[in-house]
């Protein structure tokens, strides 16, 4: 090898470097803008049910169809904000006038009466929290709430970025269709075709079925929380649904949630006749809706949608998570469905592949 072809290779090497890092660097810039793409593709798998029935079974228009799906999403959303921010809001006014002092007082005491009850029974549990002064954090809530009400006027940004590209994703999917088989060469288009179809389609009925579990959770948090006569029982129950979205740690936080929010709901009672049970029967009727979803609801929705074995869908979410955190659990199942339908489509004569797509 002569120095003229090794300064090239160098230079080469180095181009390439540079630009792989300049390009980490551009996508880390506009991590934002990538964030409302994944949303905007999310929402338009799962607004293709909705598309195919109002062009196959009404016969309307694409565009008619696209502003009817979106209009629904509208008012979905609308609802939302509806629910959360009145009582964002007086959630900040009230603490923006608290009397800190006053209300690490009364936490204190209910730590006080918390201790007393476990003490009777012949446990300590509360010596340790008292000593970590976690209370003194309380002076920040006001400004936690002010910093969380001036991001609303970034939130309605991202709202109106997402709607955008949704409803473009939707009416012109044809020419996002022709725009990326574009780099595709003409040998591979109709593979490429087929898994993409595919992975549309697995997706689309997977996000949906998502919808579903939340759908039922809420509406098992909600009677719950109802029956105890828990204010808010909407919202929080929402919430708390919501937040199982995030695999194996979500229920643990909606947990605590629940419990913090429904013993805070009893303040003024009798701490052992009343706050108490009604807490644990709270708790109950959680663990409950818990023991539906993960019995029930989760391996219905994994075995129809992406027609992957729970075991997979088990081992996929532990690796996913601790390779990239909880962004990773999150994103587990729809990359792993992804991947087995691009190497079934590929790859379909090796014998690990044939194993784990034989469903698909």
């Amino acid at each position: 090898m002569d120095a003229k072809t090794f300064s090239n290779g160098i230079v080469r090497a180095l181009l390439t470097v540079t630009g792989t890092i300049l390009f980490i660097y551009f996508l880390y810039t506009i991590q934002s803008v990538i964030v409302y793409l994944v949303i905007a593709v999310v929402i338009s798998l799962i607004s293709r049910p909705f598309m195919s029935f109002f062009k196959k079974k009404l016969k309307l228009p694409n565009t008619i169809a696209v502003i009817i799906t979106m209009s629904f999403f509208l008012i979905l959303v609308t609802g939302l904000i509806g629910m959360f921010i009145p009582l964002v809001l007086k959630q900040g006014e009230n603490l923006s006038l608290l009397n800190t002092d006053e209300f690490k007082s009364t936490i204190e005491k209910i730590f006080l009466k918390v201790n007393i009850f476990f003490l009777n029974k012949g446990i300590n549990i509360f010596d340790e929290l008292k000593n970590l002064d976690l209370l003194s954090k309380l002076k920040n809530i006001p400004d936690i709430f002010t910093a969380i009400i001036s991001g609303i006027g970034s939130l309605a940004m991202g709202l109106f970025s997402v709607l955008f590209i949704t409803f473009f994703l939707l009416k012109d999917s044809e020419i996002v269709h022709n725009s990326f088989f574009a780099f595709i060469s003409d040998t591979n288009v109709k593979r490429v075709e087929k898994s993409v179809n595919t992975i549309k389609e697995l997706l689309s009925r997977y996000f949906l079925g998502l919808i579903c579990q939340i759908t039922i959770l809420f509406v098992i948090y909600t009677a719950v929380l109802l029956i105890f006569g828990i204010e808010n029982a909407l919202v929080i129950a929402f919430i708390c649904a919501l937040l199982n979205l995030i695999p194996y740690v979500g229920p643990l936080i909606g947990g605590a949630l629940m419990f913090v929010l429904t013993m805070t709901e009893n303040l003024g009672l009798n701490f052992q006749n009343e706050t108490l049970p009604t807490t644990m029967y709270v708790m109950t009727g959680y663990f409950i809706a818990q023991l539906i979803d993960n019995f029930f609801s989760q391996p219905i929705i994994f075995s129809k949608s992406v027609k992957s074995h729970p075991l997979e869908i088990f081992l996929i979410i532990i690796v996913g998570g601790l390779l990239f955190g909880i962004v990773g659990m999150i994103v587990a199942v729809p990359s792993y469905t992804a991947i087995k339908v691009i190497l079934k489509e590929f790859l379909s004569d090796n014998k690990i592949v044939i194993s784990l797509t034989k469903d698909l």
